[in-house]
């Protein structure tokens, strides 16, 4: 017995990993991350202030984008410092608790702009099924409430994670997979049975990306049939033009996310390496 509790405490630190095999090369890795992050930061912040100072985009559609904006910034500053910190001056500890918030906003942010991206769809959606009554339907107060309730949801489904988690005691080998700390990553550590956890994560997953991904196909679909029945050809192409760039901003953020997903779940004997970039593609790539 005394041997089994010899096994398991609760670790004070978790170490983070950059790339396996690549520390020589730590400080030119550094350099792209760096990029990507003052990109980030000043090309959203710009967003952001060119929607605010003119008055001409206080429009549904470029709302939305400046939520979109700020899920993304948020995203950003979560996640890039402390991979910065690996590759410049190999910090790679850290704490706990720290690692309990930064999985709490990372998975908060990627949560919240999941929602968002499902309301552009929907505004793309009563554009060009109705777009007499656009101004009517997406007022200020209306899309205020819908970006409130986009936070709620966030917080009822990422909120439980952390508290989860932390009610275990984690094992000697707390070497994390990542450079940042995510969900199943730090469960993985728990020397207590994770089924609770497992079972959640997955749950919320589902209700959340898998949900609002089926959502806008579907919402796509009848945008789809709508644009068909308009007579003219150029109308038709004008029309799914205006959606394009969500588009690109809906495959750009599930599609490596869901790989993440099924890799980490099917994926037993794939390569770490393509787990690791995949990892970096879902949540650096969205914000630039």
């Amino acid at each position: 017995m005394s041997a089994v509790n010899d096994t398991k405490f609760s670790s004070a630190v978790f170490l983070l990993s950059g790339i396996p095999g690549q520390e020589d090369v730590h400080l030119w890795i550094s350099i792209p991350f760096c990029l990507m992050y003052v990109i980030s930061i000043v090309g959203n912040s710009v967003i952001l202030f060119i929607i605010k100072t003119d008055p001409a985009l206080h429009e549904p559609m470029y709302i939305f984008l400046s939520m979109l904006a700020i899920t993304d910034l948020g995203l950003s500053i979560a996640t890039i410092p402390t991979i910065l910190g690996i590759y410049l001056f190999n910090s790679r500890e850290i704490s706990l608790n720290a690692c309990f918030t930064q999985l709490f906003f990372i998975h908060f942010f990627q949560c919240t702009e999941s929602s968002v991206l499902l309301l552009m769809a929907f505004d793309r959606f009563i554009a060009i099924r109705d777009p007499l009554r656009y101004g009517s339907i997406l007022t200020p107060p209306r899309i205020a409430k819908m970006g409130l309730l986009c936070v709620l949801r966030g917080l009822a489904v990422v909120v439980p994670l952390p508290l989860l988690l932390k009610q275990f005691q984690y094992c000697k080998t707390n070497v994390l997979s990542h450079s940042h700390c995510l969900h199943h990553d730090v469960m993985k550590m728990a020397c207590s049975d994770i089924t609770v956890n497992s079972i959640y994560g997955l749950s919320a997953k589902i209700l959340t990306m898998g949900l609002d991904s089926l959502l806008i196909f579907l919402s796509y679909v009848m945008i789809l049939k709508t644009v068909l029945r308009i007579a003219s050809h150029a109308e038709c192409i004008r029309a799914l033009n205006t959606c394009i760039s969500h588009l690109c901003a809906v495959l750009l953020f599930y599609t490596p996310e869901i790989g993440v997903s099924l890799l980490y779940r099917f994926g037993k004997g794939s390569s770490p390496l393509l787990q690791i970039l995949l990892g970096y593609i879902s949540l650096l790539i969205p914000p630039l």
